[in-house]
């Protein structure tokens, strides 16, 4: 059985929600994800694990840090 903390870390990306103000709307043009609001200061961007690593891929060359 897959370990959930992994399994989770494959399927979202967590950021700060003024970080993801800026490329939200791109981000989910490009690719096939879902933001879900998590109070005034986060954000969950949820998806596949093949859609998660290009959203990653994408948001790192656009110099957003992943934690």
């Amino acid at each position: 059985m897959p370990d959930a903390a992994r399994l989770r870390d494959s399927t979202q990306i967590v950021l700060p929600r003024e970080t993801l103000d800026a490329v939200e709307p791109s981000l989910s043009d490009e690719f096939t994800v879902t933001v879900v609001p998590e109070g005034d200061r986060q954000c969950r961007v949820i998806g596949s694990p093949v859609e998660i690593k290009a959203a990653s891929e994408y948001l790192a060359r656009r110099g957003v840090s992943m934690r």
